[in-house]
């Protein structure tokens, strides 16, 4: 073979290599605190990890935790008995120090709370938590107090707050404003727009990671979209589910740290993932796949 044919041949072999390689792995955004990188899907555990202590409900979650690499890891005292058996499993698997573990205080009073969070410890198998956050705004002040002595003391590597409803908003942009936390985490999705408006610009500006909660509305998005097809452009941005699609949405925001489906089966976390991959949405992408998805 001509030795130059042979190079060109060669070199774009390696292009495809190297573009396929990068299709898949995995988008990360930093921390603003610290730089620290996190995947931009993560996990989250209400109602799917919710299963006690039966090994057949445990096996597909297994599964799931075996996917993860980086990736945010959320829970909550709230969620029944998803901070155990997320726990075990972790412990189980060794993927501790591959995991960025979350969860929250959830309850009034100080000492309630610090009993709270350090059931949440026993329970997720953690000496030092990655993120602790209080959850809905529950008696957040009192909370904030004890979570800023326990970052000073190296319990926990970062402090946020939580809330799932507009109505909170308000709230948030005041606690955003004083300028304590590392993390908000908040709901957004192309069901659930009103966050975009003021809270997600007010956390760039203020260098506040953020954690997207309800990213499919609550199986909403799906409903509205169930015997529909994805555009032909989707494939452009590698997106090949409707799950996929959403998830693009959100991460494409500039403001967004990371979203945290949660999921029970594999192969939901395996589809997840893939939208953590691939191109990113540009604010153009991202008014494009709103407008498709409004006109449904």
């Amino acid at each position: 073979m001509d030795p130059r044919r042979r190079s060109l041949l060669l070199g774009a072999a390696a292009a495809a290599f190297v573009s396929k390689v990068q299709a898949q792995t995995p988008m990360t955004r930093p921390i603003p605190a610290s730089g620290e990188q996190v995947p931009v899907i993560g996990l989250g555990t209400w109602q799917t990890f919710d299963v006690g202590s039966s090994s057949a409900a445990r096996a597909p979650l297994r599964e799931v935790v075996k996917l993860l690499n980086r990736n945010v890891v959320d829970s909550s005292p709230m969620y029944g008995s998803s901070e155990s058996v997320a726990g075990d499993l972790i412990a189980e698997l060794g993927a501790r120090p591959r995991l960025f573990v979350a969860t929250k205080v959830y309850t009034r009073g100080r000492e309630d709370g610090i009993e709270q969070m350090e059931t949440s410890f026993r329970r997720l198998r953690v000496e030092r938590m990655d993120l602790m956050q209080v959850h809905n705004l529950v008696d957040v002040a009192v909370h904030t107090r004890t979570l800023q002595d326990w970052k000073k003391k190296g319990r926990v590597r970062y402090i946020g707050i939580t809330h799932y409803t507009s109505s909170a908003y308000g709230e948030i942009e005041r606690l955003l404003n004083a300028g304590i936390y590392d993390f908000l985490q908040i709901n957004y999705s192309l069901g659930e727009r009103e966050s975009e408006r003021r809270v997600l610009p007010l956390a760039r500006e203020k260098n506040v990671a953020v954690i997207i909660n309800r990213p499919f509305a609550e199986g909403a998005l799906f409903r509205r979209v169930k015997g529909k097809e994805l555009p032909p452009w989707a494939a452009e941005l590698g997106i090949a589910s409707w799950a996929q699609y959403f998830l693009k949405w959100i991460v494409g925001h500039p403001a967004v740290t990371c979203a945290i489906p949660g999921t029970g089966r594999p192969d939901h976390m395996k589809d997840n993932l893939g939208a953590g991959t691939g191109p990113v949405p540009t604010e153009d992408h991202r008014r494009r796949m709103a407008a498709y998805f409004d006109a449904l």
